[in-house]
């Protein structure tokens, strides 16, 4: 990841952030890989590489383990903030940023090579005409998060907005079939019994309750209230329901196969992709 490599460099820049938001196991790293695959010259911000130092990580109160998921100390927030801002001015990752990312093993989940192809290729030409039409090179920025929709700076950064809603059972069984997660220091952490019903979860209502009307994580519409502490997500909100089998609106039972997760991961992505493009038209 060396940063964005724009073909002409007089060319002026337009950085597009996008938002990939959502639970953890809710599939935000891999559409973000897929995404990235057909957006020309894209990167991937990870928001885990600006959680604090291991050492500075909060310990639970109650539970007396680290908390690795409360919003309010999970993410160094004015770093993330900073860097996003940093990106915006001048359309390049700076040089010193390194992502733990490919520490973490994560099952592949095929989008067909065709689609992949296609879809590529309407990106490039929509780059093209934008270049040639105006003389600025669109760069995308596809900012991944469990907690991306936390912080009024990290919002309103974020140029168009995608969350990633799936079922508890689901995201449940997703996190305890996971071995573990690789810290930036290169340490291990793998969850303590429980961590995920009184801890993981927990954090993630506290942390988008205030996203959907009513607080209803389930079934509520993306309407953040748009006050002096906050930005809202309504208004360029794209919300994913991620579907099941057949394809159709709804979620994934907790028991999906790979096989089943490819087959809905393709209309996902083609949604996800309709919207992207309609960005500049």
């Amino acid at each position: 990841m060396n940063g964005y490599s724009p073909s002409q460099p007089n060319l002026s820049k337009k950085v597009i952030f996008i938002g990939v938001g959502g639970a953890t196991c809710s599939g935000k790293t891999t559409l973000a890989k897929h995404l990235r695959s057909v957006l020309p010259g894209s990167v991937i911000i990870h928001q885990d590489d600006f959680a604090p130092p291991e050492e500075l990580v909060p310990i639970h109160p109650i539970y007396n383990v680290q908390d690795w998921d409360d919003p309010e100390g999970a993410i160094d927030w004015p770093r993330m903030v900073t860097f996003l801002r940093r990106v915006k001015e001048t359309g390049i990752l700076p040089e010193d940023h390194k992502s733990h990312d490919g520490l973490n093993k994560q099952d592949p989940m095929p989008i067909p090579q065709d689609v992949l192809d296609q879809w590529r290729s309407r990106f490039q030409e929509m780059q093209d005409s934008v270049r040639n039409s105006s003389g600025v090179e669109v760069v995308w920025g596809l900012v991944d998060g469990f907690l991306l929709y936390w912080h009024p700076g990290v919002i309103q950064a974020l140029d168009t907005r995608i969350f990633l809603r799936v079922s508890y059972p689901t995201l449940k069984a997703r996190r305890e079939r996971r071995f573990g997660y690789h810290t930036a220091e290169g340490s291990f952490w793998r969850d303590p019994p429980g961590y995920w019903d009184d801890i993981v979860w927990p954090a993630y209502l506290k942390a988008h309750g205030r996203i959907f009307e009513g607080g209803d994580i389930d079934h509520g519409i993306a309407a953040l209230v748009d006050d002096e502490e906050t930005a809202t997500v309504s208004d360029k909100a794209m919300e994913i329901k991620v579907p099941k089998q057949s394809a159709t609106p709804g979620e994934m039972r907790a028991s999906e196969s790979k096989d089943e997760l490819s087959r809905c991961g393709q209309p996902l992505f083609t949604a996800v992709c309709d919207r992207l493009l309609s960005l500049n038209s």
